[in-house]
């Protein structure tokens, strides 16, 4: 959620940081509700002023034995008008919420400019992609042929884009969870932690996929629960409403959670196999910083996430993303895009 003061007293360094990725600030929407909602705060304050004089005057005027029936009715007029003003205030703050809510985040001066995926920037690669004597089967063609995985019958049991997972297919999915468990716990300084896969409403507008993405998650009906998009839901919402103590910072968690998306938004991209599905499972890291040290930290994070695929003796590229194809909630996002020789490529961002 974004700064209401920091938005007011900076409306267009805001409106042209986030027209660099493509979003259109109505200035004018919320400066009609800020304004509003300062003439309501404005006379509410007024007539609890003149409530309080009122009341003084009433009990002298009473002491002198004076009849104080219409300036008693008088204030009941000012307590019914403070109470529609409460009201009307409490609403315009909603306004502002949901308002603040649908804005993406304001991009870092370094992310470079752009439109789309083709504007992202590579910052760097590592590895050289295996040359073979045969032309390398996809893997939606090689793992139903090697018995690991099974596409047709995920289909069965609950629809397109899951996947059933058998033998050596299932122990690689869980030895590759607890090897990247392991070496962010053990090697790279992160605290272990198991969340809840069910998150409530609140969670997710702490992350910014409410309410602006509903249609990309699923939700337990008759419920306050979602199915999690990714760990970084439930990790980052650990903290919410606290405040950690500086001296604590930064600190890194890592966790493993199943991850369920609709992908409403995909339009048939790599919808193929296991690239893109409705439920994948992830390690996910989640670092708690200052602003001061939060890219330099990203840097390290991101740096964690490639020692993986280096001893994984993987390919990949690091893709600087850019202004037009970041996420929602990003101020900075890289991408590590491996490669995938049945494909000759690495899948497109997300």
């Amino acid at each position: 959620m974004h700064d209401l003061n920091y938005f007011r007293n900076n409306l267009e360094q805001i409106r042209t940081r986030l027209s660099t990725r493509g979003f259109a600030l109505d200035v004018e929407a919320f400066q009609q509700l800020d304004q509003k909602r300062r003439q309501c705060v404005t006379e509410s304050e007024q007539l609890k002023a003149a409530r309080n004089q009122a009341t003084v005057e009433i009990g002298k005027l009473r002491k002198e034995g004076a009849d104080t029936t219409e300036r008693q009715a008088a204030v009941r007029s000012l307590g019914e008008r403070m109470s529609e003003l409460d009201a009307e205030v409490i609403k315009l703050e909603a306004g502002f919420r949901d308002f603040l809510a649908r804005i993406p985040n304001l991009p870092h001066e370094s992310v470079p400019m752009g439109t789309s995926e083709q504007d992202n920037v590579e910052v760097r690669r590592w590895g050289t992609p295996r040359e073979f004597a045969f032309p390398p089967k996809p893997h939606w063609d090689l793992g139903p042929e090697l018995g690991i995985l099974d596409l047709e019958r995920a289909a069965k049991v609950t629809g397109a884009r899951f996947a059933v997972y058998w033998g050596l297919g299932a122990r690689l999915e869980r030895a590759l969870v607890s090897f990247m468990l392991d070496v962010h716990a053990k090697e790279h300084g992160y605290q272990e932690v198991l969340p809840p896969f069910l998150i409530n409403s609140a969670s997710l507008y702490g992350t910014g996929q409410l309410p602006k993405f509903a249609e990309d998650l699923f939700r337990c009906e008759g419920h306050d629960l979602w199915l999690a998009p990714t760990a970084e839901v439930p990790v980052t919402n650990l903290f919410r409403d606290e405040t950690l103590s500086g001296d604590s910072l930064p600190l890194s968690l890592c966790a493993y959670t199943p991850c369920f998306r609709s992908e409403a938004g995909s339009y048939g991209r790599d919808v193929r196999g296991i690239i893109r599905q409705h439920q994948f499972q992830k390690v996910e890291l989640v670092k708690f910083t200052t602003p001061e040290q939060s890219y330099q930290q990203l840097e390290q994070l991101t740096q964690d996430a490639e020692d993986i695929l280096q001893r994984l003796e993987l390919p990949y590229r690091t893709m600087a993303l850019s202004t037009g194809d970041m996420g929602f909630g990003s101020a900075k996002t890289y991408d590590i895009e491996v490669w995938l020789p049945g494909q000759n490529a690495a899948p497109k961002s997300a």
